[in-house]
């Protein structure tokens, strides 16, 4: 074997023990979100807060990602392609840490409002959601593992639906508000909760547009048209 030869097959076992850490992390943070979820619609105190416990082993393994990531850049001097599939692989890693952050603030609401009257159908409501941003990043780490652009583009688009979910959940809350204001403290938890599970889909798009920029080279040329139609977010506060 020629020392060209020695780096490339180096360079491929660090790339291939990274890229394990990645899906090991994401696996982690399908399990966080989908446990979250289970928590709040079930007033799970216990779930919940095992949730915020477990999301310093994600953290953990961004940090462990941004390690090697570093190690192999200074140490295997990566081409311009290979530095990209690096350097995809760190956004990804970013990406997935802060949707581990989204779950571990779910925990935290959800042990809050386990002591409020509950409001009707916002627990399946949000279930339904994150169903749908919890598929929508197995997608996109399919997408990443495959080098799948279709599958990627479509992860991107299905992010709409996210979106429109969101829109109509805000709405139901404001109704319950205005309708009743003793509901009015926990909706306003529901909404941040809706608000986090909404911005894990733009994390998951984030996601899905790192693997088009890997395989082509280059990002989506035009912005998804975002489909967030409220405004309350600006009176609220950021989450």
């Amino acid at each position: 074997m020629t020392d060209k030869e020695h780096i490339v097959s180096a360079f491929d076992r660090d790339l291939a023990a990274v890229q394990t850490l990645i899906m090991k992390m994401g696996g982690m943070v399908e399990t966080a979100i989908s446990d979250a979820a289970r928590a709040l619609e079930l007033r799970d105190v216990e779930l919940a807060e095992q949730v915020r416990k477990n999301d310093k082993q994600i953290d953990a393994l961004e940090e462990q990602v941004a390690s090697e990531v570093a190690r192999i850049i200074a140490t295997r001097s990566p081409t311009a392609g290979d530095l990209r599939t690096v350097l995809t692989v760190l956004k990804i890693s970013g990406n997935l840490e802060r949707m581990g952050d989204y779950a571990k603030n779910l925990g935290k609401r959800t042990s809050v409002l386990s002591e409020m009257p509950a409001i009707n159908g916002s627990g399946g409501a949000l279930r339904r959601m994150v169903q749908l941003v919890s598929l929508m990043l197995k997608d996109a780490l399919d997408a990443y593992i495959q080098r799948d652009v279709a599958l990627a583009e479509d992860v991107r688009r299905r992010d709409g639906d996210v979106d429109q979910m969101y829109n109509a959940l805000f709405r139901e809350f404001l109704t319950h508000m205005m309708e009743d204001p003793r509901n009015i403290t926990a909706c306003m938890h529901l909404h941040f909760i809706a608000k986090n599970v909404e911005r894990m889909g733009d994390h998951v798009t984030s996601i899905s547009e790192q693997v088009i920029y890997l395989v082509t080279g280059g990002l989506p040329e035009e912005d998804r048209d975002k489909q967030d139609k409220t405004s309350i977010d600006s009176a609220l506060g950021k989450v």
